[in-house]
C-alpha cells in the first residue's frame, strides 16, 4: 500500500528519538520525547492558494501537536499540512 497525500498534506516518516543527551547521560525509554524532526515521504499537489515548498526526501522540523498519526504495513507515518512544517533541515 501507498499513501497518496490530498491537497496541500504532506506524509512524514520521524526519525529515531535519541537514546542519550548531549552531555552523554542515557535516557530510560519514558523520558524518550518523540523528536519533532522527520523525513518527507509524500508531497500532496497544492491548492490554488497554497505552492508545495517541501519534496520527498527533505528533513524537516514540524510543529510539536501538529498532524495525524497513521499505521500502515507496520510504520507509522504523520500527516501534517505543509503550514505545520517550521524549516528544512539542510
Amino acid at each position: 500500500m501507498k499513501l497518496v497525500p490530498l491537497g496541500d498534506r504532506v506524509v512524514l516518516k520521524q526519525l529515531a528519538a535519541e537514546s542519550k543527551t548531549k552531555s552523554g547521560i542515557v535516557l530510560p525509554g519514558q523520558e524518550k520525547e518523540k523528536p519533532q524532526q522527520a523525513e518527507v515521504v509524500a508531497v500532496g499537489p497544492g491548492t490554488d492558494e497554497v505552492k508545495m515548498e517541501v519534496k520527498k526526501g527533505d528533513e524537516v522540523i514540524y510543529a510539536k501537536y501538529a498532524g495525524t498519526e497513521v499505521k500502515l504495513d507496520s510504520e507509522t507515518y504523520i500527516i501534517v499540512k505543509q503550514q505545520d512544517i517550521l524549516a528544512v533541515v539542510k
